[in-house]
């Protein structure tokens, strides 16, 4: 995965969005910009990453056989949705 951070500083790019989109289809990986100052696809981006992480535990898991402890849904439960806190207070970087 490849995340372009500071989208939002559009005048000190340092990496144009296409180049970086090209470079991450060389080499196979997803692409995306965030802006933690603006609170754009900062949450998508950890969401995907865990899709990511998940999604490569699960081929394992497949591939070691169903008994594999490394298989996802064997630990504990965790619920994203209940802590909204930091979503209501403007960001992650808001006091």
């Amino acid at each position: 995965m490849l995340v372009g951070n500071k989208s939002d500083l559009r005048h000190l790019v340092a990496v144009p969005t296409d180049e970086g989109k090209a470079f991450a289809e060389r080499e196979s990986l997803y692409f995306m910009e965030t802006s933690a100052l603006e609170s754009t696809n900062v949450e998508d981006a950890f969401a995907e990453v865990l899709k990511q992480i998940y999604r490569i535990v699960s081929k394992r898991a497949v591939e070691a056989g169903e008994d594999s402890a490394a298989g996802p849904g064997k630990g504990e439960k965790i619920n994203m949705k209940d802590d909204v806190s930091a979503v209501k207070k403007g960001g992650c970087c808001s006091s």
